[in-house]
């Protein structure tokens, strides 16, 4: 993958210009993943069979905002600048991801996929997977926030990015983990999809908890900082004329704030669901006790009135 280094400050406008990357793998993923999500939408409508609207829009404002973040102006900054390569790393683990689960992708492909030829075959790899013990483990805490903190911590002040970058293709390399890491924390709290491992509400809520304090710490750590976490971008960020350390604090704001903000937003989806789900078993437990009666209620009430009767005898 190659690409020209920005010979300007950033600017809006340069934010949005085409990148100069010439092999912009992840926009062209967002746009596959967009089609195939709009042909599974497509198909059932045509078969009558509902989808909701909303959880289309979340997904290609998902990929939009993939494909803006990777494949624009961003990019080229995110060479030269770690504040911009901070917002970018914190879109693809923060933003995009909660955006492409809310779409449902998994049920989509489940309803959607023809149930003979090709399809039947791609139904036996999404159900193996599904009872894969691979897939428990990687989406399961064990795995998703040792990862997380990998993503920061290890990146950041166990100086792994220099190593990473100076490689062919290592910058790429880090935006696709920082999508699949994303996507990895993601799914088992915001997914209504079939899981191999189901997390319980308060599980959901600390893992998120738990997330918004790694960053809140992360982004704290650094714009208290006062030395330079990853030389790499020392001599582009000169080149622009921004002082390097000034930046560097800059990223670590954008972690604190801009971080926070959708680890909130989620925490507010898991709390609403929690007490969906509460007051949604709470009205079906009314129901049957109203046709079944409640033995444990009947048997009590038996009790009283057993003491009842033999209270006058003594």
């Amino acid at each position: 993958m190659r690409f020209e280094l920005p010979g300007a400050p950033p600017s809006l406008d340069t934010f949005l210009a085409p990148s100069t990357v010439h092999l912009p793998v992840l926009p062209f993923v967002a746009a596959v993943f967009a089609c195939g999500y709009l042909c599974g939408a497509i198909c059932l409508w045509r078969q009558g069979r509902r989808w909701p609207v909303w959880r289309t829009v979340s997904f290609f404002v998902g990929c939009a905002l993939l494909a803006a973040v990777t494949g624009l102006g961003v990019e080229d900054y995110a060479h030269a600048l770690v504040s911009v390569f901070m917002f970018q790393q914190l879109t693809l683990m923060m933003t995009v991801p909660p955006l492409l689960v809310l779409g449902s992708p998994g049920t989509l492909l489940l309803r959607a996929t023809p149930h003979s030829g090709i399809g039947l075959g791609v139904l036996s790899v999404a159900h193996a997977a599904l009872r894969s013990p691979v897939a428990r483990w990687v989406l399961s805490p064990w795995c998703t926030v040792p990862l997380y903190l990998l993503a920061f911590y290890g990146l950041y002040l166990a100086n792994a990015a220099d190593g990473i970058l100076a490689l062919p293709g290592g910058q790429m390399a880090l935006e696709v983990g920082f999508l699949i890491t994303g996507m990895l924390f993601t799914i088992p709290i915001l997914s209504s999809d079939p899981l191999p491992v189901r997390l319980g509400h308060a599980a959901r809520a600390l893992d998120v908890f738990a997330e918004a304090a790694l960053h809140a710490f992360f982004g704290v750590f650094l714009m208290m900082g006062s030395t330079i976490l990853i030389t790499s971008f020392v001599a582009p960020t000169e080149a622009l004329g921004v002082n390097p350390l000034e930046d560097q604090r800059l990223a670590g704001g954008l972690a604190w704030s801009y971080g926070e903000a959708p680890t909130v937003l989620m925490l507010m989806y898991v709390m609403h669901r929690w007490f969906r789900d509460d007051t949604a078993k709470a009205a079906a437990a009314d129901r049957y006790r109203d046709v079944h009666g409640d033995s444990d209620l009947d048997a009590y009430n038996a009790y009283l009135r057993g003491l009842d009767v033999d209270g006058p005898q003594r």
